[in-house]
């Protein structure tokens, strides 16, 4: 779980995002525990009250539940709901920002398709 901090948002909200997008990428699945609290704390060297606050969002996003005694768990469903949830997001937040780029660029569909690592043979 490899995370550069940044300047830009809180370290709550960044490790928050970490753990969103690796269960985007499938590294974390439904029922899969989290690492505890002291363990990341230690790990990346952040108070623990942070990364409890990131787990926190977590749980109040119904994404992750508390199972007392045990730790945090993935929910059933919710890669679905983040991939609705991101979606919706992206389409509403940064689609805009990058169509006016594409628009203002004078960019083609054309353009577009051949600078994606599929149409030039890459993966």
């Amino acid at each position: 779980m490899a995370i550069e901090w940044n300047d830009s948002q809180p370290i709550y909200r960044q490790l928050r995002d970490h753990v969103v997008a690796m269960m985007l990428d499938g590294v974390l699945k439904e029922g899969d525990p989290l690492p505890s609290v002291r363990t990341v704390s230690a790990e990346y060297r952040v108070n623990p009250l942070t990364v409890q606050k990131a787990y926190q969002d977590l749980v109040d996003e119904k994404l992750v539940e508390k199972r007392r005694g045990l730790g945090m768990y993935i929910n059933t469903g919710a890669r679905q709901l983040l991939l609705a949830s991101e979606r919706e997001t992206f389409l509403n937040t940064q689609w805009p920002q990058i169509l006016a780029t594409i628009v203002r660029l004078g960019l083609t569909a054309e353009d577009l398709l051949k600078a994606t690592p599929v149409a030039r043979g890459e993966d």
